[in-house]
């Protein structure tokens, strides 16, 4: 007898999909990425989870691959709901190919076959409930590509918006409007890995940079909670020139972004670059400083760098949120997210609203 390969578990864990479109020759057209994939019968798209069958397009359903409680901050999340915890969860398959992915178990689980985590059998209900009992206040769609599987997030999502949570998704940003939209009712905060900006790196990850700046634009203007990260990795993207670039497109969209640049580790199949050093990360964050933007936090080495993990107000420089690592150690600001002092209002999702 044949043995059950992962592809056929989880292809029998799915249901027909609503971000497509069919096309007169059989194919159908996914519009869950930036790839856009045409995809002929028979065929899956370049997340090998999206698959046309009978003319349809199937999309992952009923399953997690990764489930975790983790503090907001690690997501990370510094101008959101400070202080609390997020069930985190994820499927698998990537539309990129990261080669120094820290969630390459999940995300690479169907190109690689030293990783693949084992799904899970699960639903909307079942995860509400888990969060409810754990005192979590929000649900992420994170460790793999959550565009990818965003029919599943929104039945999740639908769910535990019934019950007062907070939702969010943890992306590398590779979107498309018609994703944007279809999610919208029901995602709240939207993290973004814009993981540099040079183009050419960026097809080596298996994307396009002006595919990721575009969804940037995006979710800024269709009123998501919106942060960015950016591992920066040495000889990769830490260069002077590349942080100016991209410091400055972000400030162009708006200097109220909170930008966070972390720290590379080795991991995966990057083994070559030296880790971060802290110095790198100081750098970066005073470039950003330079170029405008009002909320910088140089992250993953707690206690290391500095101011560089705390919240500032902009206008009077008054400490509002100190941090040690994933920890909250104070937080001032006021019942309206607003600096006590000189009572400016910080961007920010700090209850059921942005303020």
């Amino acid at each position: 007898m044949a043995q059950t390969t992962l592809a056929d578990t989880l292809a029998d864990l799915t249901k027909e999909g609503e971000l497509y479109e069919a096309t007169p020759d059989g194919k159908v057209r996914c519009f869950a990425c930036g790839h856009r994939c045409p995809i002929p019968e028979g065929r899956a798209g370049i997340c090998r989870v999206r698959f046309n069958q009978g003319g349809k397009l199937y999309v992952p359903s009923g399953y997690v691959g990764a489930l975790q409680d983790d503090p907001i901050e690690k997501k990370p999340f510094f101008h959101a709901l400070p202080g609390t915890r997020a069930l985190s969860f994820g499927m698998l398959g990537c539309d990129f190919h990261c080669g120094y992915c820290q969630n390459w178990v999940t995300s690479q689980a169907l190109r690689d076959p030293v990783a693949g985590a084992p799904p899970m059998k699960t639903g909307p209900k079942e995860l509400v409930k888990l969060a409810l009992q754990r005192e979590c206040q929000v649900l992420a769609s994170t460790y793999n590509e959550p565009l990818i599987t965003s029919e599943w997030a929104v039945e999740i999502f639908k769910e535990a918006k019934k019950s007062g949570l907070v939702t969010a998704y943890i992306s590398n940003g590779n979107g498309t409007p018609e994703v944007l939209d279809y999610i919208r009712p029901w995602v709240d905060l939207y993290k973004i890995d814009l993981k540099g900006f040079d183009d050419r790196h960026y097809r080596e990850l298996g994307g396009v940079l002006d595919n990721v700046l575009a969804t940037i634009k995006q979710v800024f203007e269709k009123g998501f909670w919106l942060e960015i990260v950016t591992l920066l990795i040495p000889g990769f993207n830490d260069s002077d020139e590349e942080i100016e670039k991209l410091t400055q497109f972000l400030a162009s969209v708006s200097p109220d972004i909170p930008w966070h640049c972390t720290a590379f580790h080795k991991d995966y199949k990057m083994t070559n670059p030296d880790n971060t050093p802290v110095a790198t990360l100081i750098r970066a964050a005073r470039i950003g400083k330079r170029a405008g933007l009002h909320y910088i936090y140089a992250g993953n080495l707690p206690g290391m760098v500095g101011d560089w993990e705390n919240t500032y107000c902009p206008t009077c420089q008054t400490l509002l949120i100190e941090r040690y690592g994933f920890k909250v150690r104070v937080n001032r600001l006021d019942s309206k997210g607003a600096c006590p002092k000189c009572h400016t209002r910080i961007p920010g999702f700090w209850g059921k609203g942005l303020s």
